[in-house]
């Protein structure tokens, strides 16, 4: 048993041992200015990969194909990129007053442009973070390359087998008949080492409206650079500018985007009012509180969940728009962020909400007692320190000191649970910080029985605030959770969040030493389950409930204080 147990550890401190060598390597080669992924300079990427085998690119050490880790990678990088030799990470430098147009990623907001045929800029606004992530799912999408390219080489000059050629054909053909692209998956399915129902279930959800065959395009793509790299010698290469180099850690746009929020609160005489901030989505709270006045005559037959659930539906615009103006009309200010932080805030004045919210003291207090809340869409990894750290200091405008009367602090957001399922709800009373010995415990004014009984399993104990939630892998995860840290989930701001409200409540004075802190997270995913990483897929409607409980207990509290 105890040499089980030593090897399960083993294999946790090797995996540990990996992230810890890509975010070093990954800032060696920042501060070097470029590197080629699959060259000498990218070798130690590639190997803390294959150690690390994270849940998320599933067999990234098989021979075949990671199709699921493919469609999450593709998810988040520019569209086209998979053409591009030369990818080049840039600050914010102009881009956007050009005649470039802007891509943005599905799921992750940065400005991208297609500089030309070779060429890909991306946009880096958010910090380190989005380093590690950009060059954590290239490094993924290079290997997958290399895959394909091993596959369909027959010799050193270059030949290549009968199913590269028939894809070839297939992927250059401007449209296809169901018959030929049943003919062109076959020979991909023998490329990639999968089967022919396994691409026929992946295939759609690569397509897009203007290119229904985009996953034969993509895989003959990285085949074609993986080819030109190994017979041609035409080496992929990632470039950082050198303004990038020299702006990042500066709090450029941090500081530009809290200035601006509390240029507006200056601007409308409430920086003087509680003010409460909370790192969340940008439609929860607002349909909490102005969905009793936007649905009234709904609400006396539908139940307000399933309000709630048909707001999350994109398809429903309409019903979005209603609650939208109805929280215009009745003291919400909307910051649409111009900063690059990508980072947008809404402002909600609630003396101007005509009653109160359930069983709470609101009604008792005067217009001037009654709490401001700031909301902010959720930073990414390292940002959350620079946001927060610059929201808190005072800020001098017109010679004179303006100090934020903040009162409390929630950060609610998505994460990866160790003890349940998705759509279950973890309260935190600790952040760890991975790779490092560093704890942030604090008060949480959350707590489990807030939320207990209401159909929903609730677990607290540590989170881990890890450098990139697509480098977890079981091992490392089981460890956490086994051992006495008692860990009951991870995410990627709790510590940065954390280590920000310290520093300015406790050391620096920018704000109250006793600000309230809640934190509550619920389960986008298990990364200790197969088949539920966050690559398996969003949380359709099982989000929602947690969503609004969670912002329930949040909004009670806040009216409450």
């Amino acid at each position: 048993m105890s040499i089980l147990k030593l090897q399960g550890r083993t294999r946790a401190q090797e995996s540990s041992g990996a992230i810890e060598r890509m975010y070093i390597t990954m800032r060696h080669l920042f501060n070097r200015g470029f590197y080629k992924p699959m060259g000498v300079s990218g070798e130690t990427l590639r190997e803390s990969l294959f150690t690390l085998r994270p849940e998320i690119y599933g067999s990234i050490a098989d021979e075949k194909a990671e199709l699921e880790g493919l469609l999450y990678v593709i998810d988040r990088l520019p569209k086209g990129i998979e053409e591009c030799r030369y990818i080049n990470l840039t600050s914010d430098e102009g881009y956007g007053n050009s005649h470039f147009k802007p891509i943005i990623p599905p799921k992750r907001r940065r400005n991208c442009y297609r500089i030309d045929e070779e060429q890909m800029n991306i946009e880096i606004t958010r910090g380190r973070s989005e380093i590690y992530d950009i060059l954590t799912h290239l490094t993924f999408l290079f290997i997958e390359s290399h895959k394909i390219m091993k596959r369909v080489l027959i010799d050193e000059d270059g030949s290549v087998n009968r199913d590269w050629e028939k894809l070839e054909f297939a992927a250059n053909q401007e449209e296809l008949s169901q018959a030929q692209r049943e003919v062109a998956l076959t020979h991909t399915a023998s490329i990639l080492g999968r089967t022919f129902h396994e691409l026929n279930l992946v295939y759609p959800k690569f397509s897009t409206p203007g290119n229904p065959d985009r996953f034969l395009r993509i895989i003959w793509s990285l085949g074609k650079m993986a080819i030109q790299e190994t017979i041609d010698n035409k080496k992929r290469i990632i470039t950082f500018s050198p303004v990038l180099r020299e702006r990042l850690g500066h709090h450029i746009h941090g500081e530009i985007w809290a200035n601006n929020i509390k240029l507006k609160l200056i601007e409308n005489d409430l920086m003087h009012r509680p003010l409460h901030i909370i790192s969340a989505n940008m439609h929860s709270v607002m349909n909490t509180l102005y969905t009793p006045y936007a649905f009234k005559t709904e609400l006396k037959k539908k139940k307000v969940l399933s309000i709630y659930e048909e707001l999350s539906d994109s398809g429903n615009g309409g019903l979005r728009n209603k609650v939208t103006k109805a929280a215009l009309d009745k003291g919400m200010f909307f910051i649409e962020d111009k900063s690059g932080t990508n980072i947008d805030v809404q402002i909600f004045d609630t003396a101007k909400l005509e009653a109160g919210f359930n069983n709470t003291n609101f009604v008792n207090l005067s217009p001037e007692e009654k709490p401001v809340i700031i909301v902010m869409d959720y930073a990414f990894g390292e940002q959350a320190y620079e946001t927060m750290d610059e929201l808190l200091k005072p800020l001098n405008h017109k010679d004179k000191e303006f100090r934020m009367n903040v009162r409390s602090i929630s950060i609610m957001g998505k994460a990866g649970i160790l003890e349940g399922g998705k759509g279950d709800i973890m309260i935190p009373d600790a952040h760890l910080f991975e790779g490092t010995a560093d704890n942030y415990p604090f008060k949480n004014e959350l707590k489990k029985s807030d939320l207990d009984g209401h159909g929903i399993n609730v677990v607290d104990g540590a989170m881990i605030t890890v450098l990139g939630t697509s480098l977890q892998n079981k091992d490392i995860l089981k460890f956490f959770h086994d051992s006495t840290w008692n860990v009951c989930g991870l995410e990627m701001e709790g510590a940065h969040y954390q280590k920000a409200i310290q520093a300015a409540s406790r050391l620096r004075g920018s704000i109250d030493e006793n600000v309230k802190v809640r934190y509550a997270y619920y389960a986008s995913d298990n990364p200790l389950e197969t088949g539920s990483t966050l690559a398996s897929g969003g949380l359709g409607t099982s989000g929602v409930k947690p969503t609004y409980l969670i912002t329930e207990k949040i909004l009670e509290q806040i009216f409450n204080s």
